[in-house]
């Protein structure tokens, strides 16, 4: 499958960044609704947070008591091998800097981040259509399961390679334990977890990297002291035991789901894929459902160089699903 790269200085697209739709619509309805991206619309609920956590520098204790929270949550033995980062965003940018030059298989098309970040240090890029043309490279990127396909490899067939594997696992977290690479951790593998979308709260910057002792040992000194903020410290090791929270979401997110196919399949359009949080669809008048969505203040994800794709990210109540069912004419 052909699949298109980034320009280098070419802007990267997100979700989430409302300033260009709501200069192209104006006129929209407000709130806008934004669907644009594939973060848990129900964040998890926040407690208390002491004033220590915000006035002073966050403590090792602090972020060892996190990574073994992280490490029995992703499955991992030992805390040592879990790497703490603001964001998996920052990781993704540090990883290509500690590797020697190599040439590197991006499988796509996923999140171009990836890309943007080992072309821009030199290393020698090619984005494949498959997992199994990344065997010839140094070094293979595969985002599992996929954003924005959904595509999903076992652990079996990613632990066959023999490439340097860096496997981004940020919407792993409501399948089965055995789809992660995590728990049993190949010697040339490192994974990356996100945390904010799972839990709803991405303007947290919390994010995981999963790798042999050394290797994280290394990361950790490169992001430097006090990488992860007091808050987020907090937070991520409340919600990280809260296993109760993760089972009854995985439950919503699975109802919300059917509910959301039903809805596009009623619009006149295909499911292509997805995971929890999000589905890739396709319409024969993509053009147009941007127009009609946008005109209503819904904002979803579109593809440049797909044009029949949309992503929707999962409406977070009973309320946004009637509004979207009414923009789309339903």
């Amino acid at each position: 499958m052909a699949t298109a790269t980034v320009k280098q200085g070419e802007p990267v697209l997100h979700g989430g960044d409302l300033g260009a739709v709501r200069r192209r619509f104006p006129q929209a309805t407000e709130p806008w609704l934004d669907l644009s991206t594939g973060i848990n619309p129900v964040a998890y609920p926040l407690g208390p947070i002491s004033a220590e956590a915000w006035s002073r520098l966050p403590s090792r204790a602090d972020e060892e008591a996190l990574r073994a929270v992280a490490a029995q949550r992703f499955g991992v033995r030992d805390p040592a091998m879990i790497v703490a980062a603001p964001g998996t965003q920052a990781l993704i940018q540090l990883l290509p800097r500690l590797m020697p030059k190599a040439r590197v298989a991006i499988v796509g098309p996923t999140y171009e981040e990836h890309e943007v970040s080992w072309r821009r240090q030199g290393h020698d890029v090619t984005v494949v259509g498959d997992f199994a043309e990344t065997q010839a490279y140094d070094v293979a990127v595969f985002v599992n399961p996929d954003n924005p396909t959904g595509r999903l490899l076992s652990a079996t067939e990613l632990r066959a390679s023999k490439a340097t594997l860096v496997v981004d696992e940020a919407f792993i977290d409501f399948l089965p334990a055995s789809a992660s690479l995590a728990g049993d951790l190949p010697s040339n593998a490192i994974v990356l977890r996100s945390f904010g979308k799972t839990y709803g709260l991405a303007g947290l910057r919390l994010g995981f990297a999963i790798a042999q002792p050394g290797l994280a040992a290394r990361l950790r000194e490169e992001l430097g002291p006090w990488a992860v903020s007091g808050p987020a410290l907090a937070i991520g090791t409340a919600a990280l035991a809260d296993t109760a929270w993760l089972r009854s979401t995985a439950i919503r997110l699975t109802d919300d789901g059917a509910r959301l196919d039903a809805l596009l399949a009623k619009a006149g359009f295909v499911l292509l894929g997805g995971t929890p949080l999000f589905r890739l669809a396709q319409h024969d008048e993509t053009a147009k459902m941007i127009e009609r969505l946008g005109q209503q203040g819904i904002h979803v994800r579109a593809f440049p160089h797909q044009p029949h794709w949309l992503r929707f990210g999962l409406p977070g109540s009973d309320t946004e699903f009637r509004r979207l069912g009414a923009a789309l004419g339903i």
